[in-house]
């Protein structure tokens, strides 16, 4: 071999050298990448998905850094995801190296913010190069469609979740309660003309009379007892009672003809009124009170408790003198019941004179009337009329919140904070309108302590943690419910059967209702199913239409053309 040819060969082989470290890098096959998953899917608000790729065998040269990002691109912008950088075999650095003879596979993870431009959008991957001094880029690759955002057709409005509301103490009849006693000497049972001319037997009768006068107002009924004091036998003190008893009955018979008024009268006796001896006891300030009260403790038997309390002499007097002569006595208990306003005379004074109702028939009248937006004007003449209850404030609240009013049902659900932060109703709404507003954090904080509300506590629950994309715990709250959000999240946990039954049992179902369903068909392959519902949800919302259009869970209808007729 001549010197000449030596230095020919060895001249080739440096081209050689040369040009494969620095020739530029070509475009990548698109076969060599992909995404998992595709089409891209919202979850928990974010968009993710795993990137795999693959630079080739003899492809990486060996003095280049490859700059790897995901780009998510939709119409009127692009959002750029977390870069990944690969370097060749001879670059001095820190990034992963990949070798140029062998090449080798990668993956990466994806995540954005989900905005609701993505819902018709497109994954690419691009690759920016530095070789040496020169920066250049590889042209860029699409790996994947998106982004299907059924998790988005969650509802955190009103109409999905209601608010609560603090309910009232109205009572429609209220009872009133009147009593008087008749007296009697110790061991007597006769009836003294001094008695029935009290002050509280007469104040009794007139009672009686009044009601007679009165067309809100009837006797329910009117209990007497006959009672003795624990002194003496208790057979004769037995007997003592029931003939007591019985001259308070007379007595009240003879009183009702000659008011020409009728009750039922419930009678009954009590032997010894050991109940009443303790609780005047423990009202005196009797020497030895507590010795006599720790006796009644540790005795049950009416004539051991009496032999004791015997022994304590120094009281004894004092109870026979004080004490004995207040249960000697029959008891008269006049109950009545007192008819309030009518629905209609509320309703009518509540959107007229407000001012003229109590708080509480203020509040009931609100439930009266369909509909948030008069309940609101009602809301508000509480608060003005009774600014300082808590139940205007939060109810008010909770009707703006269903009208839409979401500031202005803040601000009226703060001031109720200021009046009793503890209440589980506000808490729920305040929770409710945190998850509105996309703030998980303080929609947890408040829900925590909503346990007791009137609100559907397990249904915000649920749909707080199917925001957040943990559909596994959402089911846990969602139970049994039958609501469009039910649905959704049977959706997302691909199970179609649960869903189509939910769907198919909502007593009021919406466009929403309708067009799940049609996602449901989609995803089952019922063709027909995804016409017949959705020309249903079009005639309900007419706006839906362009939802479908661009939705990708109708993807493969995009070119129908049965489907286009409907959509357009």
């Amino acid at each position: 071999m001549t010197k000449k040819f030596l230095t020919y060969s060895l001249l080739a082989f440096l081209v050689l050298i040369f040009t494969s470290c620095s020739k530029d890098m070509g475009a990548l096959d698109p076969t060599y990448f992909s995404a998992n998953p595709n089409p891209l899917v919202l979850r928990g608000g974010k968009v993710e998905a795993t990137v795999t790729g693959k630079f080739p065998v003899k492809y990486f040269n060996k003095q280049a850094t490859v700059t790897v990002t995901p780009v998510l691109k939709y119409a009127g912008g692009e959002v750029r995801g977390e870069q990944m950088t690969f370097q060749g075999e001879k670059v001095q650095g820190n990034s992963k190296i990949i070798n140029y003879q062998t090449g080798e596979t990668f993956s990466m993870p994806v995540s954005f913010d989900y905005a609701p431009a993505m819902a018709v959008s497109e994954l690419y991957l691009d690759f920016d190069v530095v070789q040496k001094k020169k920066e250049y880029a590889i042209p860029s690759i699409k790996v994947a469609d998106g982004v299907i955002a059924t998790e988005n057709l969650l509802s955190t409005d009103a109409g999905e979740i209601a608010p609560a509301t603090i309910p009232d103490a109205f009572q429609q009849t209220i009872q009133q309660a009147q009593q008087a006693d008749i007296m009697f000497l110790i061991g007597q049972a006769n009836l003294r003309k001094s008695e029935t001319q009290k002050e509280t037997i007469v104040n009794l009768l007139n009672k009686i009379k009044n009601v007679q006068n009165e067309e809100s107002q009837t006797i329910n009924r009117i209990d007497i007892s006959g009672y003795a004091s624990p002194d003496g036998s208790y057979n004769f003190n037995q007997k003592l009672a029931e003939r007591r008893e019985g001259v308070a009955v007379d007595f009240m018979n003879n009183e009702l003809k000659k008011l020409k008024a009728s009750a039922n009268i419930d009678s009954k006796f009590t032997a010894e009124d050991w109940d009443g001896f303790q609780r005047l006891m423990e009202q005196s300030n009797i020497q030895d009170k507590d010795l006599i009260l720790r006796v009644l403790s540790m005795y049950q038997d009416p004539e051991q408790r009496e032999v004791e309390i015997r022994k304590i002499a120094t009281a004894y007097q004092t109870i026979a003198q004080d004490i004995l002569p207040q249960l000697r006595r029959s008891r008269m208990n006049i109950i009545v019941d007192v008819t309030g306003k009518s629905d209609d005379e509320i309703m009518q004074i509540a959107s007229s004179n407000p001012s003229a109702l109590n708080v509480e028939e203020l509040l009931y009248a609100a439930s009266l009337f369909d509909g948030p937006n008069v309940k609101e004007t009602i809301y508000k003449s509480v608060t003005e009329l009774f600014p300082n209850d808590v139940r205007g404030w939060n109810n008010l609240g909770a009707a703006q919140f269903a009208i839409g009013k979401v500031v202005d049902g803040q601000k009226s659900l703060t001031k109720a904070a200021s009046l009793n932060s503890k209440s589980p109703d506000l808490n729920y709404n305040l929770g409710l309108i945190a998850l509105n507003d996309g703030n998980f954090s303080n929609a947890e904080q408040y829900l925590s302590k909503a346990a007791g509300t009137t609100g559907n506590l397990n249904k915000a629950l649920g749909t707080m943690y199917l925001k957040q994309g943990n559909y596994n715990k959402a089911a846990t709250y969602y139970g049994s419910d039958i609501s469009n959000n039910a649905a959704v999240l049977q959706i997302l946990n691909n199970n179609y059967s649960a869903a189509k039954n939910t769907l198919n049992s909502i007593s009021q179902p919406t466009a929403k209702t309708s067009y799940l369903k049609a996602i449901v068909s989609a995803r089952t392959n019922d063709r027909d199913g995804v016409y017949n519902n959705l020309r249903q949800t079009l005639q309900t919302d007419k706006d839906m239409a362009k939802k479908a259009l661009t939705d990708i869970e109708f993807a493969k209808y995009f070119t129908d053309p049965t489907f286009l007729s409907i959509v357009k």
